[in-house]
């Protein structure tokens, strides 16, 4: 990602990455319906989640069932309806986003209550399997030199300083409770202006980087944060809550067996191998396949 033209190259390497076989477009639409009985494996249109989508499609074909890769699609607003309707099996999901889209006036805030409100609150034709100890939150980032220069810790930090800022994140956080709004209601935030980026991808890496933003929205597993020099902000209000990486799964297309080697998956992830993960494909440029499958043989699950 430090290269020129970085913003390209991920764009190749997302292209190469997606199990669709489409020229454009949503891959939910210009495909035909999966045969009966196949597995269908989503994911979000960033590379983390494209990397467990990789890990899931790897692990339940090792175990036998046939399945079908729809990677890359785009966010949860497209996605989520799709695994309830049943054009996707499987999506990794993160626990808190979730409950926030599923009803965003929610306040649970720890894992089990999370965990909790998500079992009550989802349709009957929709499951979540057992979250994995890796967890990934949204978070505000900002420039060492403008943490310095303002002495900022705390989103809080912000508060008396945003109307001159400018915040960069993808186009949907302007309307969700884990975003904007959030910012707003709990920190009393207000930016200057709102640049829409990509989903804590290259494109806002770089436009943080480059001074373009003063602040932007970026995942705590981001490999970036580091590599860069970023400071990312503390969350004393718990806007991002938990965000425990989960399968999502629709109930009529998953058996116990999937389900089970589904659990094996998030089991054995943490938060520093995640990110360790992303590092080799966000910086080093490796394929999420090939990342996927060397992950889940050396812990003789592939």
């Amino acid at each position: 990602m430090k290269r020129a033209f970085a913003a390209l190259v991920a764009a190749t390497v997302v292209s190469s990455l997606v199990g669709c076989s489409s020229g454009g477009g949503n891959p939910l639409e210009s495909q035909s319906s999966s045969a009966p009985g196949t597995i269908t494996v989503g994911s979000a249109n960033f590379l983390e989640n494209v990397l467990l989508g990789e890990m899931y499609a790897i692990a339940l074909t090792n175990a036998g069932y046939k399945v079908d890769t729809k990677l890359n699609i785009g966010s949860r607003e497209v996605i989520y309806d799709q695994v309830e309707k049943g054009a996707l099996s499987v999506l990794p999901e993160y626990n808190g986003a979730l409950l926030a889209y599923v009803d965003p006036k929610d306040t649970a805030s720890t894992l089990d209550a999370v965990n909790a409100s998500l079992a009550a609150k989802l349709p009957k034709s929709l499951a979540l399997l057992t979250p994995s100890p890796a967890e990934d939150k949204d978070t505000v980032v900002v420039r060492k030199e403008t943490a310095d220069k303002d002495k900022l810790v705390s989103i809080a930090d912000l508060a008396p300083l945003s109307p001159t800022m400018s915040f960069g994140a993808a186009p949907e956080d302007r309307t969700r409770q884990q975003g904007l709004v959030g910012l707003e209601s709990e920190y009393g935030i207000k930016f200057k202006s709102f640049k829409a980026l990509d989903t804590a991808g290259p494109l806002t890496i770089t436009a943080l980087a480059n001074g373009d933003v003063d602040a932007a929205l970026l995942y705590s597993t981001t490999p970036e944060i580091a590599s860069r020099g970023f400071v990312a902000l503390t969350d004393p209000k718990n806007v991002f809550g938990v965000q425990n990486v989960v399968p999502l799964v629709n109930s009529a297309a998953v058996d116990d067996k999937a389900r089970d080697v589904l659990n094996k998956i998030s089991a054995a992830l943490d938060t520093e191998t995640l990110t360790q993960l992303n590092k080799r494909v966000q910086i080093d440029n490796e394929d999420a396949k090939t990342v996927a499958e060397d992950w889940l043989k050396s812990k003789g699950l592939a």
